[in-house]
């Protein structure tokens, strides 16, 4: 674990109590010695937390100090928010969800002149919908399996109304605007090919997986398309 993490777990700790914590106690639950929770208590002291108590007795943050939540600028917030609502409207519907939970915790944080200005007021920059369903069809079952490495099965129609049968290796989503491609190696082809989510027809997920792979993966596929 990082010191960085270290710290902040640490101080998470200690905000949930509000007896003294011995160091042998946060030691346990850290995983690490003694002697780094005390050099740690020592490395927050020293950055201005205000720690009551020490080596051999237990440790407290002193009463009514509270860590700020991090806060955002005007414009982080609109950047934020934008960017969750080109998630909710071009992305998939479990995407969608996650966009508006991570907005809704947002603006649970922000002080109340920032709060209405980003919540009361209408919005005014907005994302049209398009037809996000179609745009992102199969989504969700797409990213499972490109981050379980497993083999794909699909009906896929062309632009000019013609059907096959492919087993793919699915390796990414690119978003070009308008639609969702996904960037996959073809084992029909023996070689990379994109496929739009709109022309798929259906999908299916095998139990087979694909081996990680140096020469094939989405990376190599960007480098070599230049």
């Amino acid at each position: 674990m990082r010191k960085a993490e270290r710290l902040f777990q640490l101080l998470t700790l200690l905000r949930g109590r509000r007896t003294v914590i011995t160091a042998r106690s946060l030691a346990e639950s850290l995983q690490v010695s003694e002697r780094t929770i005390y050099r740690d208590m020592q490395a927050l002291t020293l950055s201005g937390i205000p720690i009551e108590g020490e080596a051999g007795v237990g440790y407290r943050l002193k009463p009514g100090f509270s860590i700020p939540p991090i806060m955002f600028n005007a414009q982080e917030l609109e950047a934020l928010q934008l960017g969750a609502r080109m998630v909710q409207r071009w992305a998939d519907d479990e995407l969608g969800a996650a966009a508006d939970s991570a907005l809704t915790k947002i603006r649970a944080i922000l002080p109340d002149r920032l709060h209405f200005e980003h919540t009361l007021k209408p919005e005014w920059m907005l994302v049209p919908e398009y037809s996000s369903g179609e745009n992102a069809r199969f989504g969700e079952q797409i990213r499972a399996a490109i981050k379980q490495q497993k083999i794909l099965k699909i009906q896929y129609k062309t632009g000019e109304d013609r059907q096959s049968t492919r087993e793919i290796w699915p390796l990414g989503l690119v978003f070009w605007g308008n639609v969702w491609t996904l960037v996959s190696w073809c084992e029909l082809r023996s070689d990379y090919r994109s496929f739009r989510l709109d022309r798929i027809m259906q999908l299916e997920t095998t139990a087979k997986d694909y081996p990680h792979s140096e020469e094939i993966n989405l990376q190599h596929y960007i480098k070599q398309a230049g």
